[in-house]
């Protein structure tokens, strides 16, 4: 396994300076972050650090040859909207600019692209396999000629009052991905397994890495933090920030030594990327790297 981090954490450096911040960290690679220029509209969004809208050859091989200088790997390239937007205009600069995603992690030779499949938020989940088959489908074929996979998250995107009743990534549980997975019948789709989401959704998080083996196309550390006195006040129903944290990997309700072994059990040989959510390492921009050097130490337990 390759232990690298999601570069989404690096919003004040550009790909040079990111790259040599992964690289002074002894990190073997990192999902680099390709979100619209000028396009923030959440937290952790908006970052880009490859322009895949004008992304071309000459530039491929720039950026390539920076990042094998430094002994870094480009494991997938990352960007995570909502390509089922009920608002058609959003879904379509979304799709629109998966595409480029595509066409320039094939140009890279990642062949990788790590995203949400998106969801209605306002619709049953079988409304939403429904349009999920008619959205996907084109992409997915797409994806096929250029031969790059797509990597699902499994994030809810649930966790603020604009993203209810039903957030905005389908793709959340071991019962949707199996559904999906049918009706999409692809081996350019898969999955970017976080556990850390199983967490606060009450969700056995190693069960599925052997279940889903042949899916994982990508890995991420990423912690949550469960506080019980809040859950007793709010319950399940709450939002989930009202109860839960993201925190740094071994901050957190992740048994790391359990997840990594079962990777181990499976033969995972892939790319596996430390996501960097943690507010409370977010004061300074050097607080952002203490963290990133923390948690790279701390996986170094599990991951050489």
């Amino acid at each position: 396994m390759k232990l690298g981090i999601v570069s989404a954490i690096f919003d004040q450096s550009n790909f040079e300076e990111m790259i040599d911040v992964v690289a002074e960290n002894g990190l073997d690679c990192v999902e680099v972050a390709c979100w619209p220029q000028g396009k923030a509209e959440r937290r952790y969004a908006g970052v880009s650090h490859i322009d895949v809208a004008n992304l071309n050859e000459a530039k491929a091989e720039e950026i390539l040859a920076y990042a094998s200088a430094k002994g870094v790997a480009l494991s997938a390239l990352a960007y995570y909207p909502n390509p089922l937007d009920e608002n058609l205009e959003k879904r379509q600069e979304a799709i629109d600019h998966l595409y480029k995603l595509i066409d320039a992690s094939s140009m890279l030779g990642i062949n990788l692209v790590t995203t949400f499949i998106g969801r209605m938020s306002s619709k049953t989940i079988s409304e939403n396999l429904d349009e999920m088959e008619k959205v996907w489908t084109p992409i997915l074929a797409y994806a096929a000629e250029k031969q790059v996979k797509i990597a699902i998250e499994n994030c809810p995107m649930l966790f603020s009052e604009d993203e209810w009743p039903g957030g905005k990534n389908l793709m959340t549980t071991p019962a949707i991905w199996r559904e999906v997975f049918k009706r999409l019948d692809s081996k350019y789709l898969g999955l970017n397994y976080d556990p850390s989401h199983f967490v606060w959704q009450q969700i056995d998080y190693i069960a599925p890495l052997y279940e889903f083996k042949d899916k994982l196309f990508h890995v991420h550390y990423k912690d949550i933090k469960i506080y019980p006195d809040k859950l007793k006040d709010v319950g399940i129903m709450a939002t989930p920030l009202q109860y839960m944290t993201p925190k740094l990997p071994g901050l957190g309700d992740v048994d790391w030594g359990k997840y990594v072994s079962a990777l181990t059990d499976i033969g995972y040989a892939g790319y596996t990327c430390i996501e960097v959510e943690d507010k409370a390492f977010e004061k300074t921009y050097e607080d952002v790297k203490k963290s990133v050097t923390l948690s790279a130490k701390y996986l170094r337990n599990f991951v050489i």
